[in-house]
């Protein structure tokens, strides 16, 4: 059985987005700057080791337009070059009934997200990560994360998407890890109690 991790940078108050969508608060020190070459090349590590991505329509959208061609951009960084592979070579889904269509070793998937999730962690294969807000609390609600990984910057933004969903029972959780990152920036990861 496939171990399905959601990992995401959040606001010391809970949030993967600000409100309008807003992720300038997640690069560093600034509203401007870019992760720390520590944490992006933890991000980058994590990218490498997944088995398979799961998206849900936004984050993929973010992420699809900037990525795939990172690395041909001038003044494109060796870790950033090393990323932009790493996420094209890695295999995605996307759920999404609006969006079409897909590439860089990616498959859409428009029917039920919790029944297809469900199907993906009973295969063989490597850990899966999970991301995108809407997408994650379907998975979330259904007890299929396996462990959480969040990356807490240190900024409070009042509102926006939630990196927890509304649950109908509680999840007991054991940390697992803690790493400090410059800029203050805490990684905590804990699996699910099963």
């Amino acid at each position: 059985m496939r171990k399905l991790i959601f990992a995401m940078n959040v606001t010391l108050d809970g949030y993967i987005a600000a409100p309008g969508d807003d992720l300038g608060w997640s690069g560093g020190e600034g509203p401007d700057s870019s992760p720390s070459d520590e944490l992006f090349q933890w991000w980058s590590d994590r990218v490498d080791a997944t088995g398979l991505a799961l998206y849900g329509r936004k984050l993929w959208e973010t992420m699809s337009s900037h990525w795939p061609t990172a690395d041909k951009q001038p003044g494109a960084t060796p870790a950033e070059t090393e990323y932009a592979r790493r996420w094209r070579d890695m295999p995605k889904v996307v759920f999404s009934s609006t969006t079409s269509p897909v590439d860089w070793n990616t498959r859409l998937v428009t029917g039920d997200a919790v029944t297809e999730i469900t199907r993906l962690k009973a295969g063989d294969g490597g850990p899966m990560d999970i991301g995108g807000a809407t997408l994650a609390a379907a998975a979330m609600r259904a007890g299929l994360i396996d462990e959480y990984a969040i990356v807490t910057h240190p900024v409070l933004v009042g509102g926006g998407t939630p990196f927890f969903t509304a649950l109908d029972h509680w999840v007991n959780l054991n940390l697992v890890e803690t790493r400090t990152f410059p800029g203050g920036v805490m990684l905590t990861r804990y699996e699910t109690r099963r």
